[in-house]
């Protein structure tokens, strides 16, 4: 069933929402506004909260004054509203636990991929985070967030920003008709060989560009070099990218702890020139997809005269990450990520109070930041029975 189906809505609300609205209904009903925050910084991202209301309004008869404080994309800082909401409570009350979870963890994913794009302005993004959301519904809300950020740091860092997603259901909001990507492993694995399974793609898709994993056996730059050599007229095209996505259970071919930090005194110094923390060396040095790992099979292509290959790196890409490789200037042309969605799941929980009664500002204790000193959404609205 449908979250926001009207036959849902019971069963996915807090009951004690529900247990307000019914006494509502039994003593007499009154109008409220609501003043809906976060305590953290975010993105506003207020699509799938407010077609929420909007449709919940419509189901029910009502209408809800809903007033966005910032418009999407802007700043909003912890604590600011991010949306005013007034109405009849008692179509309101049983409403929230629904909302706030179309708002909080959109706004901070949405902040989130701004800071990663913004930090790599001139690396493509692709949206991988369909597997690791819970559900259609965080998927959509997901690959909007990205969208949102997107947009922003395009606006304010001249960033390339997100150019797709890995499925055709959230691809429309990348201005895309269908999802983009080429292989997962399973298809490395069910050829055989790197090249095989490269070859097997480009017989049932002749018309598409070639991305080929390059981690399968831990052959990163040898199986790297032998698919650029077997497809000579993609290269000349530039339509051949090698996606590595190493784990972090071993290095890349070629690296170890002391050939790694060669590689970044060699095209990066500077990144590893003063304090890291165990993190950001691991980015940098360490294990898994590091800027020396992309900066070593840069060099190894460009070494055998694959100059136009593109690189595209996944595995475990958010905004810490994105800092490092930004620090090392690593040659990435493509990032995939799913690693946008909010890491900290504490950090997106959106808060709703009513800080109006019946035109009357009221608010719980400690909450008086909320109050506002001119009319709210719903002043005018009669109370209903």
């Amino acid at each position: 069933m449908i979250a926001d189906e009207p036959a849902a809505i019971a069963a996915q609300t807090d009951s004690y929402f529900l247990k307000t609205k019914a006494i509502i209904g039994h003593f007499g009903n009154r109008s409220a506004t609501y003043a809906v925050f976060m305590r953290r910084p975010v993105i506003c991202a207020p699509r799938f909260a407010t077609e929420f209301l909007e449709k919940m309004a419509a189901t029910r008869g009502q209408k809800f004054d809903i007033e966005l404080s910032h418009p999407e994309g802007a700043w909003v800082g912890a604590g600011d509203p991010i949306l005013y909401v007034g109405g009849s409570l008692h179509d309101l009350v049983d409403l929230e636990t629904l909302l706030l979870q179309k708002l909080g963890p959109v706004c901070v994913a949405a902040y989130n991929a701004y800071a990663m794009c913004a930090d790599l302005p001139k690396v493509a993004f692709l949206a991988m985070d369909a597997r690791h959301c819970a559900g259609a519904q965080m998927a959509a809300m997901m690959a909007y967030a990205a969208s949102v950020g997107s947009a922003l740091a395009r606006r304010e860092a001249d960033a390339i920003g997100f150019v797709g997603c890995a499925a055709d259901a959230t691809a429309r909001f990348f201005g895309q008709a269908h999802g983009k990507g080429t292989m997962p492993h399973a298809l490395i694995g069910y050829a055989g060989s790197t090249v095989r399974a490269a070859e097997m793609f480009r017989e049932l898709f002749p018309g598409e560009p070639l991305t080929v994993l390059i981690d399968y056996f831990g052959r990163e730059l040898s199986d790297a070099v032998a698919v650029a050599s077997h497809f000579p007229d993609l290269v000349a095209m530039g339509n051949l990218a090698l996606r590595i996505d190493t784990p972090g259970s071993r290095y890349c071919e070629g690296l170890d702890p002391t050939r790694s930090y060669e590689v970044l005194e060699r095209h990066a110094p500077h990144a590893i020139r003063g304090y890291r923390t165990e993190e950001e060396l691991r980015y940098l040095v360490g294990t898994g997809v590091s800027a020396a790992a992309i900066w070593l099979l840069r060099q190894t292509l460009d070494e055998a005269g694959f100059h136009s290959v593109k690189i595209v790196a996944s595995s475990g890409f958010g905004p810490a990450k994105c800092r490092m490789m930004a620090a090392a200037n690593a040659p990435i042309d493509v990032i995939g990520t799913g690693s946008y969605l909010p890491e900290l799941w504490t950090e997106t929980y959106a808060t709703a109070d009513i800080i109006a009664y019946d035109g009357v500002p009221m608010v719980k204790a400690g909450r008086e930041f909320l109050l506002r000193h001119r009319k709210t959404p719903g002043d005018d609205l009669a109370s209903a029975g």
